[in-house]
């Protein structure tokens, strides 16, 4: 029925999978739960009990592959029809989230499902603040507006898919450092005509990194999408950054914005690692630090 896939990276996944276990009990449903650690160098003799759960496993790479590749290698290992693709710091936010989901595989023509995912609604302390501030206001989005652009508003951190689908559609393995990967794989499903069924079933994001490890991941991330980009793996239409920077340099103003974002660089992240981070000056930090990369 069901392989509920858990690409890890420095995380204890022990409580997630515990609840996964007991929801899929309780589903009575044939299943297995599927956790491989990239590399990583943390949690290791936590996530080893993971091992005595009844369909349950959990291994270790002998070299780090890339979340994408790291979710190829786990699919083709699956053995159900369906993978049920999660990232290893989310949690269900309601005791029937497995049934939620069984309950939609039932219904014709679905392939691809993405229940939403939600932050918790006490304010970190400030340290983790751009990340909360900025999931909740750009990731947290009610399941009407996810279904008027239904690949764009996806994430691969809580998605149903079904097996076929998934394994003549993986991840680019091409794609190895943090970033972009999921609109990737997304936009590629769209080009095919595979379209995201939007449902109201969450899993909360647990694991908020610090402001700045979260503006250091950003610009890894927009990085990727310079490579990206330049092999032609994205359309220019399903990224915001990707279409700015076209229409500014149409205009001949993607070197003013360079060294304007060199001038006020610092300023900016001032104001994004304080206790009142603001999203438009986050904006602007990632247009000028991708024009500064393509400049």
């Amino acid at each position: 029925m069901i392989s509920i896939l858990i690409p890890i990276y420095n995380y204890d996944v022990f409580p997630l999978v515990s609840e996964l276990h007991k929801q899929c009990l309780a589903s009575k449903i044939d299943f297995e739960i599927l956790c491989q650690d990239d590399a990583s160098n943390q949690f290791l003799n936590e996530n080893q009990k993971i091992n005595s759960i009844e369909n349950c496993s959990f291994s270790i790479n002998n070299s780090n592959l890339g979340r994408g590749k790291n979710i190829n290698f786990l699919a083709e290992k699956a053995i159900f029809e369906w993978l049920l693709i999660m990232d290893c710091d989310t949690f269900p936010t309601q005791d029937d989230f497995i049934q939620n989901y069984i309950s939609q595989t039932y219904k014709e023509g679905q392939k691809v499902i993405f229940g939403g995912i939600k932050y918790l609604k006490e304010k970190p302390g400030t340290k983790q603040l751009l990340r909360w501030v900025y999931g909740n206001a750009r990731e947290t989005i009610p399941v009407e507006k996810r279904n008027s652009n239904p690949n764009a508003t996806a994430l691969t951190s809580n998605l149903l898919i079904k097996k076929e689908v998934f394994l003549s559609n993986p991840f680019d393995e091409s794609i190895t450092k943090y970033g972009y990967e999921d609109l990737v794989f997304l936009s590629d499903l769209k080009k095919k005509g595979i379209i995201v069924k939007h449902i109201d079933n969450p899993t909360y994001h647990l694991g908020l990194e610090t402001s700045q490890e979260f503006l250091d991941k950003t610009k890894t991330a927009l990085e990727n999408l310079k490579l990206i980009n330049k092999n032609n793996s994205l359309d220019g239409a399903e990224s915001k950054i990707l279409r700015t920077h076209f229409f500014l340099k149409r205009i001949y103003l993607v070197s003013f914005v360079s060294f304007l974002f060199k001038k006020t660089r610092r300023k900016i992240e001032k104001n994004l690692i304080s206790q009142n981070p603001s999203l438009l000056l986050f904006d602007c930090f990632k247009l000028g630090y991708f024009c500064s990369l393509k400049n």
